[in-house]
Formats: C-alpha cells, structure tokens, sequence
C-alpha cells in the first residue's frame, strides 16, 4: 500500500463535546485470538484483549459473530514510543475473491511524530478509496473510541463521537456499495515497514520490541447474521433511522 494519491486531513476537536456510553464487553463471549502463538491475550477480567508484534510474529483475533449492517464501537490503545513499520488494523471484512471491507488502519511512527489514521472502504473486491488524517490527540496515552457506522446509505468513520468521514451510497452513479455481505470484525497488530512509515523509508526498530496494542469496551448495536438470516427484521441498522438524511 502507498500514500500517494491520498486524501490527507488534519483533524481538530469539535467544539462541541460528544459524549458516548462504553459498556464493559466480555472479550471471550464475542471474540476469538486466530493467530499469534500467544501473543493475543484476553486479561482484566476478559475486559482487555492485548496484541504484541515481535520480529518472530504480529498477532491478531476475529468476531464470533458476522453483521450486516450496524454500528460498531471499540476503544484502542496504541502502540506507544517508537512504533515506526508497524501497523494496527481494525476492520470488517467479509470473504472471497470479491470481498467487501470497512478498514481503520494505525500507521505507527518515529516517537514523537503523529500517528496516521488509514481509512478505507472496498466493496466486491475493489477498494483505492483511502482517505488519511492526523489525529488530534495522542492515540498512544489513552484509549479512544473509534466507531463505524454502517447502513445502506452510508458508512460513518468517527473518532470519539466526532464523525471524521463519510462514504455515501452512490450506486446510482455505478460506485459499487457494500450492502449485500455480511461482515465479521477482525484487528491485527504486524510488521508492515516496507510501506507504512515514510513510504517505507523508516524501519521498524527490533529492539524496541515486543509492541502492544490495547482493545476495551466494545460494542455492536448491530443486526447479526446467522444461518442466512440478520437479527434484525430490515436490511437496516438499528442506528440507521437517525441518519437517513440528504
């Protein structure tokens, strides 16, 4: 992946506060580590998930259940200090060769340089519609919640209650939409330093190794799909009907 051609945004605070309700989640009930020998781990009380990155391996885990449409929340924390090569992944992704994806994606950098927030939305297999930002905060310090909101009109990129981006359903115009599968959530924590700091200029430094990303407090007001059939009675979000504008 490159950064040329992006869309690039600096972000500042609204000046009105947001405030959003984050309930403990049980990470066993909705989550399983699918890959890492170990380096995933589920502690406090199943109330954190952990992903490390040494040079041997990044880590990463997968949802339990597939959604069509909803919206989904999760508090992160990222990789502190020098994070320069790495990259943390959240997303939903459903599979195949034509698949379609919602992704937030963390471009780790030198201590001391903003992190890079990724976005990216492909639908049937086809993506190029990145759009990056700087942060307005220090995603390193604190957990902060990023959300997606996904409904037949619209996905919504927020940070903290703060919509950041919005990708509309322009099928009309032949853009293609994911609307039609359903999607699991999956986060990663890997080594991607042939592109991700500087265009891959900057290395990752092994020996601040092992990195660690921190996940709390997720939630998913969201239709489920199981056996062919949603939770829900519409192909519509339960957040849907309060962004159904122009």
């Amino acid at each position: 992946m490159s950064s040329s051609g992006l869309k690039f945004t600096f972000l500042m605070p609204l000046m009105v506060a947001c405030l959003m309700a984050a309930s403990a989640s049980n990470f066993h009930n909705d989550f399983e580590i699918t890959w890492g020998d170990g380096r995933g781990k589920i502690v406090n009380n199943r109330e954190v998930l952990t992903l490390s990155l040494d040079k041997a391996s990044g880590s990463g885990f997968q949802s339990k259940n597939e959604y069509l449409f909803g919206k989904i929340d999760m508090q992160l924390k990222l990789v502190p200090g020098n994070s320069a090569g790495t990259v943390t992944a959240y997303y939903l992704s459903s599979k195949g060769s034509t698949w379609d994806e919602i992704d937030f994606e963390f471009l780790g950098n030198l201590s001391g340089d903003p992190y890079i927030l990724h976005t990216n939305v492909f639908s049937q297999g086809k993506g190029n519609r990145e759009h990056q930002f700087y942060l307005w905060f220090d995603p390193t310090a604190d957990f902060h919640t990023y959300s997606i909101l996904w409904n037949p009109q619209r996905i919504i990129f927020s940070v903290d209650g703060t919509p950041i981006r919005e990708f509309k359903n322009m099928e009309s115009l032949g853009v293609p939409f994911p609307k039609n599968q359903p999607m699991r959530i999956y986060s990663s924590l890997w080594n991607a330093d042939d592109w991700a700091t500087r265009g891959g200029f900057v290395k990752t430094d092994w020996t601040q190794a092992p990195f660690t990303a921190s996940y709390r407090n997720f939630n998913a007001d969201a239709c489920v799909w199981s056996n062919g059939a949603s939770s829900c009675k519409s192909k519509t979000s339960p957040s849907s009907a309060s962004t159904n504008r122009a």
